[in-house]
């Protein structure tokens, strides 16, 4: 199948060359030409007009952008250059309610508009991408052979019980999660999950490190090895992830894990995830707290550490370590 992919950073790349190792026809843009070139098999491309110009009709462009303006300036400059019956797939991070808009807009001209949930990360050319997808029914369907391609497929991860009844492409790696929009909302808690999860194996280690501080009697005092701590975790334990693997591989290349600061982005989705959350009026107070995390390890000293010093300082007297406080009385 020929498809046109947009967007050729960590991921975007990695996707076309994927589905060209599946023999599919890949047309490849991106703003520096050098990394269309670098793709090896694909027809590179010098502009997006290039792009539909070297595509049979009908057309599918896979757009692979930074969510928000580079995403929607794309889709602006491509839609009077489409056609009916041409598709139009945004495989980053939009927010779903984006995506809606922009369906809607675009079908009066008759192009079809598909969200793709694409998580896989820089891994994804070898283990595959696990795929959420909306959009009309029948445009997915025409889109299958691409979506099977970047898929995971089956492997070795044993079939879940009571399943023979469900769709199968779900067991390949990938979901018709339903209408457009529902494609991206499903990543969008993905993430909102992630964060949780990746909260919670730092804290777990930030534990077991800090047994080895000197405040602590000697005798429960452990010096412990991370890097064999996670590995054994890896195995056979009920907190073995994906995520986890990537933790012991990170410690066993460096256990003290030089050269990370700690100051922890967002990309967008956990901050979603929680209005989503406010609009139904579901608590989500570990997902809000991973959130809340991130914005925390940007500030070395925030205010709100401040406010809690002056407040112990006069409630109790009590001074920062390693500084001097205000004395007061209790």
């Amino acid at each position: 199948m020929q498809i046109a992919i947009v967007g050729l950073g960590r991921m975007g790349g990695n996707i076309a060359r994927r589905l060209i190792a599946r023999d599919h026809e890949v047309v490849a843009f991106a703003r520096n030409p050098s990394a269309a070139r670098a793709i090896k098999g694909a027809v590179p491309a010098t502009s997006l007009q290039d792009v539909v110009n070297r595509l049979r009709v009908p057309r599918t462009i896979w757009l692979m952008l930074p969510a928000g303006a580079p995403t929607e300036d794309a889709i602006t400059v491509l839609e009077p250059l489409l056609a009916k019956g041409d598709v139009l797939v945004d495989g980053g991070n939009t927010f779903f309610k984006d995506d809606i808009r922009r369906a809607e807009r675009l079908r009066k001209s008759d192009i079809a508009y598909v969200d793709v949930g694409t998580s896989g990360g820089i891994w994804g050319l070898e283990r595959g991408y696990c795929l959420m997808i909306g959009g009309e029914r029948s445009v997915v369907e025409r889109l299958d052979p691409i979506f099977a391609a970047l898929s995971p497929g089956e492997g070795t991860i044993p079939r879940t019980p009571n399943r023979e009844k469900r769709d199968m492409r779900v067991e390949k790696g990938y979901l018709h999660a339903g209408p457009v929009g529902a494609g991206h909302f499903v990543k969008m808690i993905h993430n909102g999950i992630e964060y949780g999860l990746m909260q919670a194996y730092a804290e777990g280690f930030d534990v077991l490190r800090g047994r080895s501080v000197a405040t602590l009697p000697e005798d429960e005092r452990f010096d412990l090895d991370l890097a064999d701590i996670a590995e054994v975790w890896r195995r056979g334990s009920v907190v073995s992830s994906w995520l986890l693997d990537l933790t012991a591989i990170a410690l066993a290349e460096s256990p003290g894990l030089d050269g990370f600061e700690g100051a922890v982005d967002d990309s967008g989705e956990g901050r979603w995830t929680i209005h989503a959350a406010i609009d139904e009026a579901v608590a989500v107070p570990v997902l809000s707290a991973a959130l809340y995390a991130r914005f925390r390890s940007r500030i070395a000293h925030s205010f709100g550490e401040k406010i809690l010093s002056a407040m112990r300082s006069r409630f109790g007297g009590h001074i920062e370590t390693g500084a001097p406080g205000l004395r007061g009385t209790k």
